[in-house]
């Protein structure tokens, strides 16, 4: 397996840096211009997962594997359940077939739709039978995974009589369920929320519209930790937005403790260092709504010698890995003291120095070669495996370069 090492020492200010579309965004509107067909789409994401997805709406195989693409097999979970009298086999890769769905498949099989689990129980892959559905409404287990609730919802409008979706439990990443509600609205579809109850309205058509999705905030979020690690540089990316919908748009709130200052003009984002910042003793963020976060404000807290705690972080342990596991694994071989349990994850203040020509492994997640890149402003770093970073972020190396970060193949 091929490495890289990459050293930030030199970073320099940039401005005007361009990030593709939303990954989140793009891959709803894929869905919903399934469906419709007459939606025009700006600005897709180019990750691996919205190609995957993409690829798959269009295919004539009835068996489709996904890859590491989890947003995929949720989607297309629901979205092959509604088409009715075609029969799919959908699966992935070895670590996709250990991510659980069984929560999804139950709520389409008790609607009336036919899914299979074709080897253990709870797990893809999974035999799809394209159904009618006969009941309108369901109840979900809203603490482990927000994008069941999405898939559902992304569907809805495609049944008689619509759906409501009563949630039941702890909301875990709230500002996804609330993104899909905010795409239906734009595209005309009666949609909303009222305390636990989820009320989508049938809808067999909709208006001629281009949807323009917005840049990545989850991919910008790894240069909040370039400014915040660095000696005062500024950066400004293209297409973003003040009254943005997207989730991790509090990135900007969370980093304005490592004295980041955030700005819009112009429809770009502005990111730049307070001087003479004073940095607070201890930081403390429940992270439920934002977990995608984690790894990159943990990698920024270690870097600045910060001790901080993250909650919230449960729906880690079911991702491309066990996020919390390696996280710990990695931190602690670069010198940090970190501690982790189901939920949460915690450093403290160390006189470790970073230590010195560490590989980081990135265990197949391309938020482990994202997240600690950042760090190589401080000290060179090699990273295992970086092509990893194109399931969500295919530019992510050259944007660096050009902000002045050398990248040599090992």
């Amino acid at each position: 397996m091929r490495k890289i090492r990459v050293s930030g020492c030199d970073v320099k200010s940039f401005q005007n840096l361009n990030i593709s579309g939303s990954k989140s965004e793009s891959n709803r509107v894929l869905i919903l211009k399934s469906i419709f067909n007459n939606i025009s789409i700006e600005n897709l994401s180019s990750s691996d997962d919205t190609k995957i997805l993409k690829k798959s709406l269009i295919s004539k195989n009835p068996i489709i594997n996904v890859g590491h693409a989890g947003t995929s097999m949720r989607f297309l979970t629901a979205y092959l359940a509604t088409l009715v009298n075609k029969k799919f086999i959908l699966s992935g890769s070895k670590r996709m077939h250990e991510r659980p769905i069984a929560v999804l498949v139950d709520a389409l099989n008790y609607l009336g739709f036919k899914i299979n689990f074709i080897e253990d129980e709870g797990y893809p892959p999974l035999e799809i039978i394209g159904a009618k559905n006969i009941k309108n409404s369901v109840k979900l287990n809203s603490s482990l995974s927000s994008q069941y609730i999405s898939a559902l919802m992304l569907i809805a409008p495609t049944l008689k009589n619509g759906l409501v979706i009563e949630l039941d439990g702890k909301i875990t990443s709230r500002p996804y369920i609330d993104l899909t509600l905010s795409i239906l609205q734009k595209l005309g579809i009666e949609s909303k929320i009222k305390e636990n109850f989820i009320t989508v309205k049938p809808q067999k058509k909709i208006k001629t519209s281009t949807y323009k999705v917005e840049s990545d905030w989850s991919s910008v979020s790894y240069f909040f930790s370039i400014v915040a690690l660095s000696n005062g540089i500024e950066l400004s990316f293209k297409n973003f937005r003040s009254d943005s919908n997207q989730g991790d748009r509090k990135v900007c709130k969370y980093y304005e403790l490592f004295g980041i200052k955030s700005k819009f003009q112009n429809h770009s984002l502005v990111i730049s260092k307070q001087i003479d910042f004073k940095y607070p003793k201890q930081i403390t963020i429940d992270l439920n709504d934002n977990p995608d976060l984690a790894q990159t404000i943990i990698v920024t807290s270690f870097g600045l010698n910060i001790p901080t705690k993250l909650t919230g972080l449960s729906t880690l342990k079911i991702k491309e890995t066990d996020r919390l596991v390696a996280m710990h694994n990695e931190l602690t071989m670069l010198g940090a003291k970190c501690e982790i349990d189901d939920d949460s994850i915690e450093i403290f203040k160390t006189e470790n120095k970073l230590k010195d020509n560490h590989t980081i492994k990135t265990y197949d997640d391309h938020r482990m070669a994202l997240s600690f890149a950042p760090l190589s402003i401080i000290k060179p770093l090699n990273i295992s495996n970086p092509d990893v970073v194109t399931k969500s972020f295919p530019e992510f190396w050259n944007i660096l370069k050009k902000i002045n970060f050398s990248i040599d193949y090992l």
